[in-house]
């Protein structure tokens, strides 16, 4: 029954969630070491987890020096974070951060220790590195916003910092030990005197030294300390969570866009003024109707907004049509052709896809375009990275049109016996 109690408590408090454990081993029932919907109901968003095992027999995808060749392409988001411990003994450490990308001499004479290479969204450069995210299907894609890899040499650290969304910290190679603030109202200042967002002050409750296949839980708003005790690499599957600034900028921006210039504030029912200088009860009804005109309680529009911002926020890169005498943009006939001979359709890694029933049917949401359909096809499409001759023949006509159009903005690359078309 005592159980069943603090079961029950903590849907309603992250306070009282003190009893659940903090630790699980995750080898019969990975990632989590739960099913998911205790995870979500006891841990999501109120309390950190260490996860055992999360990944049994983990062996990275990719190694330290792809991570390095990564960091040099041109487009990716990399940076370097050094960490000078404080010379002489008692002085305030120092850091250093340097943005790539960078050029591939620089990295033989970096030095043995202190130092941390960061590469956010690899899984749009790697498959293998966007297959784990398969793992994490619990939750809304739409939610989940790259996985970015660090490199660590021994020592190497970004600081304690914390994060304003939820992260599974995933040990690829190596060992990382972490520490974590879990009380209840832990110090956020950050400090002034480096480029950073660190923690002013940092007074950890958890250790862990985290090996190959476990993985840290940590909701928003958690202190978090990592520093390499070897040379590691670790993973990190971050959320996207915009600010209520964020949303309210947005869908403000996307009110007075739409919003028809004829709709203005007026009052027929004007009376002679009492007091000329007074914004009276009856000025701030009419502005609220001139306000209430514009449909921002319409959940309707409001969901057509969510689904235009959702899958174009926080995204890096951007998808481009080729040009127009790319073979991509043949005709019609010649690629279902294909299609129905073994050629596929794989979807660029920076488009972004969500659905939403609507009034009517469906709405197909892709890096901030609406597309109507029905919604069997705006859920096939959504959910596929890839789209063979199979699957293209399920969808009615408007679903076919859709891939097509998609296809000639750059959505999609034509895939034929594992070779793509040039």
């Amino acid at each position: 029954m005592a159980r069943q109690k603090t079961r029950q408590s903590t849907r309603s408090s992250a306070k009282k969630t003190a009893t659940l454990p903090i630790e699980v081993d995750a080898s019969t029932l990975p990632p989590l070491g739960m099913p998911a919907a205790q995870f979500l109901r006891d841990y999501w968003q109120k309390k950190p987890l260490l996860i055992r095992n999360a990944f049994p027999d983990f062996e990275s995808p990719i190694q330290p020096e792809d991570l390095a060749g990564l960091a040099c392409e041109e487009g990716t988001l990399a940076r370097i974070v050094a960490h000078d411990r404080g010379n002489p003994p008692g002085s305030r450490d120092a850091w250093m951060l340097r943005h790539g990308p960078f050029e591939e001499a620089m990295f033989p004479s970096m030095p043995h220790h202190d130092w941390t290479l960061l590469v956010q969204d690899v899984d749009k450069w790697d498959n293998d590195i966007a297959a784990l995210l398969d793992a994490f299907d619990f939750l809304p894609r739409w939610r989940i916003d790259d996985i970015m890899v660090s490199f660590a040499a021994p020592g190497g650290s970004v600081g304690a910092h914390v994060d304003q969304y939820d992260v599974f910290l995933l040990q690829a190679l190596g060992h990382r030990r972490w520490q974590i603030d879990a009380s209840e109202n832990p110090p956020t200042e950050f400090r002034n005197d480096v480029d950073l967002k660190l923690l002013r002050e940092f007074h950890p409750t958890h250790e862990w030294l985290l090996r190959p296949g476990d993985m840290l839980y940590l909701p928003p708003g958690v202190p978090h300390h990592g520093v390499a005790e070897d040379a590691c690499l670790t993973f990190s599957v971050g959320m996207r969570a915009p600010s209520a600034a964020e949303l309210l900028g947005d869908f403000v921006d996307t009110l007075a866009a739409d919003a028809d210039e004829s709709t203005r504030y007026h009052d027929p029912d004007l009376a002679p003024a009492a007091d000329p200088a007074q914004i009276d009860d009856d000025a701030m009804r009419r502005a609220i109707e001139a306000l209430n005109a514009l449909r921002m309680n319409d959940p309707e529009r409001l969901g057509d907004w969510f689904g235009r911002f959702i899958t174009l926020y926080r995204n890096a890169g951007e998808v481009m049509a080729p040009p127009e005498n790319d073979e991509s943009q043949r005709s019609r006939i010649e690629i279902e052709w294909d299609l129905q001979h073994g050629a596929t359709l794989v979807r660029h890694p920076y488009s972004r896809m969500a659905w939403r029933k609507a009034a009517r049917g469906a709405k197909l949401y892709v890096n901030g375009q609406g597309h109507d359909l029905p919604v069997r096809d705006a859920k096939s499409v959504a959910n596929a990275r890839e789209i063979d001759g199979a699957a293209y023949a399920t969808l009615s006509q408007a679903g076919r049109d859709c891939v097509h159009e998609l296809l000639h903005a750059g959505h999609y690359r034509l895939d034929i016996g594992g070779e793509e078309e040039e």
